[in-house]
């Protein structure tokens, strides 16, 4: 499907009478940010619509794929999906730094650290659970594909964290020295697959943004993963 050209922060990837998927640009709040309005306000604005639900949520540095219902309803059955974990969201990020592991599952409780910071912890009382897998795009860049299992608050950028890979350009998480080198944070929501009026939907959407993301060496891994869904993820 056509997407409409990136204005004011995203771009229109589908809308219908229950819900619209955006692209969202890095570097773009969800909500009000600063004295800037939020964009999902912006969407609504632009689109003509009076109101828009997230029923997930993109932190302000990650890109791809984002979810508004456009009723009350609809918000409802949506939000529930991601709740129950009934909704596929694979990403995609890049790392400058030599991971533990090449893939497999990060595992672990997720709490709060200092200045707004999560930290990932040995305990599983109620764990934060992504599966990935990573490849070498070239030396000093690495990509990895990211199935995060349940929707915690930074899971995936914690995960990269444990790993011993920070996300390039995530301030929070990445060496301070190093994060601002890069154009934006190296995270994007790549597919989403979710059910919707008895019918399966999938949404692929890749990075348009970022001169690390548009390299030759990093686009033609994605491209082995242009069907993330399809790949042999071990069950948890």
């Amino acid at each position: 499907m056509a997407t409409s050209p990136m204005v004011d922060g995203f771009r229109v990837v589908e809308q219908n009478d229950d819900f619209v998927l955006v692209d969202k640009a890095s570097g773009f709040a969800m909500h009000k940010d600063t004295g800037a309005a939020g964009l999902v306000m912006q969407i609504s604005e632009a689109l003509g619509v009076d109101a828009l639900f997230p029923v997930h949520r993109l932190d302000k540095m990650t890109s791809g794929l984002l979810l508004l219902a456009r009723h009350a309803q609809a918000a409802s059955i949506l939000s529930r999906q991601f709740q129950e974990g009934q909704v596929e969201k694979f990403y995609l990020a890049l790392s400058d730094m030599k991971p533990r592991k090449k893939q497999g599952l990060i595992k672990g409780d997720l709490e709060k650290a200092r200045r707004g910071s999560w930290k990932l912890c040995k305990s599983h009382i109620n764990p934060a659970l992504t599966q990935f897998y990573s490849s070498s795009a070239e030396a000093g860049l690495r990509v990895f594909l990211l199935r995060p299992r349940t929707g915690k608050t930074h899971q995936i950028r914690v995960a990269m964290k444990s790993i011993s890979a920070p996300i390039i350009g995530d301030h929070r998480y990445h060496a301070a020295e190093r994060a601002e080198l890069a154009d934006r944070g190296y995270l994007h929501a790549y597919v989403l697959c979710f059910d919707w009026r008895g019918e399966r939907k999938q949404y692929c959407c890749r990075p348009r943004e970022g001169e690390l993301f548009l390299r030759e060496t990093v686009q033609q891994q994605i491209a082995v993963w242009s069907d993330p869904v399809a790949l042999g993820w071990p069950l948890i």
